[in-house]
């Protein structure tokens, strides 16, 4: 790389980029972590100054700070914003015009995968957004002439040289670049970014000083992007220790973001930490043995001997918490001998290398980043980052291989609705609106379809807030689908697991009616006969009508008393008082949903109940304490019988 193809100055690096590459950017940059916001958002202020320009931007995922949509939720989220994210911190702005649709003409964002529920107000969002599978992606940016690519990554000083390392994203990097070059078609212009905090990681993610043209290291970097650690609630962690039992010793491990996930990965270390209690909670979930009788066939109820292997499109915080408490710990080796000696127990401890956990990106906590600098140091081998065709596939060179290192494997992620046939419903509403995209499940879906002993497993919420009230998410039928239904294989919800894999429709139905909620299991049931796909003198067990919210709180009632199910697993990026707040203004929020809701909390701020100890401490975090503004007092008035009520 030349001295003057590295650049300090970010605006001086956007102009020089502009200059060569003329009046029409078409850029792509890696979802996630791995955005370059200060260099997208130079380019973006010159297309705003030169209108005569366009850029059109191919990614996901664009990470934002949160917002608040009221001025009580604002007293909550800015300055717990500021404080978690650091003041420093960059938005992409071209996102944040997105979402406020103050996109210009000359400006074009295509996303394949959306930060959750947070375009689907936005019109350009919605228009171009492109449904694609991860694996997809690579395959078609290379028709869109891409002639720039943006990438933040990490950088060594060796003495061959310098290295850098696509670290969080090397997902779709070398996929295009390879597929570009066998198009024939000309290599973009390469921009490499670097940032000092990111974990430099070697293997497939690690690259030579030729692999990008320009190198713009800026003389201070913003925070990365850091997940907040979110609460996990009763119905939540249900439906985790259910899934836990699934997963088989010596197995492969796939999981996907948010609180379903953590309260999976809180039981599968409850069933490694403390067998008994969590077998005794697991039995007071599954009182008729539904999910113990599948673990015997195709989980475990015992502690981790062997370990699992971690393969998973996303890196989060969970497996690092696998890792450290010893669960995660199988290596596997990217060579077919050594993986067969392994597979048979004939491999001799002493063989270095292997890894346990492979990705094709990351994002999480600044715990995990740590952890991931920390660990590569350590043990180089223990972690690979890899291009997304390696770990969300099993097609090409790597299939008789990966096909052995996935052995066991359980393919873990979240959906929105099922229906009763077994059609799962993750990203799209009914109306086509995005609420985020289809990303990788789909190919875990039939990857577990193709592995002899993979297992797909989609966790979801038996009901919902809704205009109208609690919905349930079990749906006849809905008009917009993921997963298609021949595809069907385990749905796990509060309530219980239902094995779909090779049923007949109406055992489909009767599975899938065993773990839905009893307020709407007439209803389903009804349903479903009126089409002829249930038998019509069918009849609800009386099992079935205990599946109610009081119920699992009831179950899980003792072990959450004893710390064992803490609403914050993993420890908390809010304060003991903001702790205090989220669940008052979670039912804030849910009373405000339905005309319903806003009379009860009507009557509720007539008599809002006896005070609560904390109370002053919050209304001062708040900034409402001395209230004197007549909207302040209503907000402070609203606090208060969140607070008591909640």
């Amino acid at each position: 790389m030349l001295p003057e193809q590295r650049f300090t100055d970010t605006d001086a690096c956007a102009q020089l980029i502009v200059e060569r590459l003329g009046a029409d950017l078409r850029v792509a940059a890696p979802l996630g972590l791995g955005k370059p916001h200060g260099l997208l958002n130079a380019l973006y202020g010159l297309m705003l100054a030169d209108t005569w320009r366009s850029m059109t931007l191919y990614t996901a995922l664009s990470l934002t700070r949160p917002r608040a949509k009221s001025e009580l939720e604002a007293r909550f989220l800015d300055p717990f914003v500021e404080r978690h994210f650091g003041a420093g911190y960059v938005d992409p702005q071209y996102a944040v015009d997105q979402m406020q649709g103050k996109l210009p003409p000359n400006v074009a964002v295509h996303e394949f995968y959306m930060q959750s529920g947070a375009l689907l107000h936005s019109p350009s969002a919605q228009r171009n957004y492109i449904s694609q599978n991860y694996t997809h992606v690579a395959r078609d940016l290379v028709v869109q002439d891409i002639n720039l690519l943006v990438q933040l990554v990490a950088r060594h000083e060796t003495p061959s040289g310098v290295r850098y390392s696509l670290s969080c994203n090397p997902d779709l990097t070398l996929d295009f670049l390879d597929r570009v070059k066998a198009a024939g078609k000309s290599r973009p212009l390469c921009v490499a970014v670097v940032h000092p905090s990111l974990p430099y990681i070697g293997g497939a993610a690690e690259v030579t000083q030729n692999f990008f043209d320009i190198e713009l290291a800026p003389t201070s970097s913003p925070p990365l992007f850091a997940l907040p650690r979110m609460p996990v609630d009763a119905a939540e962690y249900a439906l985790g220790l259910h899934a836990s039992a699934l997963v088989k010793d010596g197995g492969c491990l796939q999981i996907g973001i948010g609180a379903l996930s953590d309260a999976l990965v809180k039981g599968l270390l409850l069933r490694q930490q403390d067998n008994t209690a969590w077998r005794k909670v697991l039995v007071a979930l599954d009182p008729r043995g539904a999910t113990h009788r599948l673990a015997e066939r195709i989980g475990g109820l015992a502690m981790f001997k062997t370990g699992l292997y971690g393969c998973s499109e996303m890196v989060l915080d969970g497996f690092m918490h696998l890792a450290k408490a010893g669960v995660l710990k199988r290596r596997s080796w990217d060579n077919l001998a050594l993986e067969r000696a392994a597979a048979g127990g004939r491999l001799p401890d002493d063989v270095p290398g292997g890894h346990y956990l492979r990705g094709a990106f990351f994002l999480g906590s600044r715990e995990l980043y740590e952890w991931l600098e920390t660990t590569t140091g350590s043990d180089a081998d223990a972690i690979d980052m890899c291009p997304v065709s390696n770990v969300n596939q099993l097609y090409g060179d790597h299939q008789a291989l990966a096909m052995l290192q996935r052995r066991g494997a359980r393919f873990f992620n979240t959906c929105m609705m099922s229906t009763l046939l077994g059609a799962a419903i993750s990203e799209t509403l009914e109306d086509g609106h995005v609420v985020s995209g289809v990303g990788g499940q789909y190919n875990f879906v039939a990857m577990a379809h193709e592995l002899p002993d993979g297992r797909s497993v989609l966790l979801q919420r038996a009901t919902r807030c809704g205009r109208n009230g609690v919905e349930t998410n079990i749906r006849w039928h809905y008009g917009q689908t993921t997963i298609p239904r021949h595809l069907r294989d385990i749905v796990v919800t509060e309530y219980g697991v239902a094995d779909l894999r090779g049923k007949s429709d109406s055992e489909c139905i009767e599975a899938m009616l065993a773990v839905s909620d009893a307020r709407f299991v007439d209803a389903l049931a009804a349903e479903a006969k009126s089409h002829g796909k249930l038998a019509a003198d069918f009849k609800i067990p009386e099992a079935w009508r205990k599946h109610r919210p009081e119920a699992l709180h009831e179950a899980l009632a003792k072990p959450m008393r004893k710390g064992l199910l803490p609403a914050f697993p993993f420890g908390s990026d809010f304060t003991d008082v903001e702790q205090r707040l989220l669940p008052a203004l979670a039912w804030l929020q849910s009373s405000s949903a339905t005309w319903k809701g806003r009379w009860q909390l009507l009557k509720a701020l007539w008599k809002p109940g006896a005070i609560k100890a904390e109370e002053a401490a919050v209304l001062e975090r708040m900034q409402l304490s001395g209230a004197t503004r007549l909207s302040d007092r209503l907000q402070r008035r609203l606090l208060q019988t969140a607070l008591r009520r909640s």
